[in-house]
């Protein structure tokens, strides 16, 4: 289990690994922060717990189903494969979510909560849209990662626990910052905003995928940084 630590290339796969999962866990996170803004106060902190550490559970659980996994990419429905209908799912449901928010969105400067309604949402059905989430956002960074994996001169055992290791500590890295986040993201609704075009965006790549048109991530996080500096210019200048 231990040969990789006498593997150089194996250390430069477990940081390429703790990147990938931080920037593939940047929608999950945003999402997370979303989805928890509308739960009473008290109840905000402990579900962006809760919502991580369901994030790090299924991915670990997926890591370690991975021949399961790959018998999701064989077609089952015309041309779509069970990891299609995931994505598809998923995607439909990130946007559904998305324009609910926007909808909901305003832009009172005097006001805090930038929500409209006033009913409070369920710790339990957060939760649970938060882990069906997670299902779906996993499902490319673990595939992604075993592929990474593989091509390293390690064992089974010693591939699965690099990933494990890389999976723990983006999530305990995400957990330091995710209030600090979800704060920005609640005072400022120009920012709340950019979140939730983000999550509609990356609701249509996941469509996208599951219908075989491959749209790269990368175009899609570069507009979303491009768009935070040219918000941040417009915050600094505002104060």
């Amino acid at each position: 289990m231990f040969e990789w630590l006498a593997n150089p290339e194996s250390w430069i796969a477990l940081l390429t690994l703790i990147l990938l999962e931080v920037i593939l866990g940047i929608d999950n996170l945003i999402f997370i922060s979303i989805a928890t803004a509308k739960l009473p106060k008290h109840q905000q902190e402990i579900a962006r717990i809760l919502g991580l550490l369901l994030a790090m559970f299924t991915r670990i659980g997926l890591l370690f189903t991975i021949a399961w996994l790959i018998t999701l990419t064989k077609p089952i429905l015309f041309y779509l494969s069970g990891k299609d209908i995931f994505l598809l799912c998923g995607g439909i449901f990130l946007c559904y979510k998305g324009l609910i928010e926007l909808k909901d969105l305003k832009f009172d400067t005097q006001i805090k909560n930038t929500s409209k309604s006033d009913k409070q949402a369920n710790l339990i059905f957060v939760l649970f849209e938060i882990a069906i989430l997670d299902i779906v956002f996993s499902l490319d960074s673990i595939i992604t990662a075993v592929g990474m994996l593989e091509s390293l001169a390690v064992s089974h055992h010693s591939m699965l626990f690099l990933a494990t290791i890389a999976i723990i500590i983006t999530v305990g890295m995400m957990l330091f910052v995710s209030g600090y986040i979800a704060r920005f993201i609640h005072n400022h609704p120009s920012i709340k905003l950019l979140a939730l075009c983000f999550l509609i965006l990356i609701g249509i790549v996941l469509i996208c995928d599951s219908l075989h048109y491959h749209i790269s991530k990368s175009y899609v996080y570069i507009t979303l940084i491009f768009s935070l500096i040219v918000e941040g210019i417009r915050l600094f200048k505002q104060k």
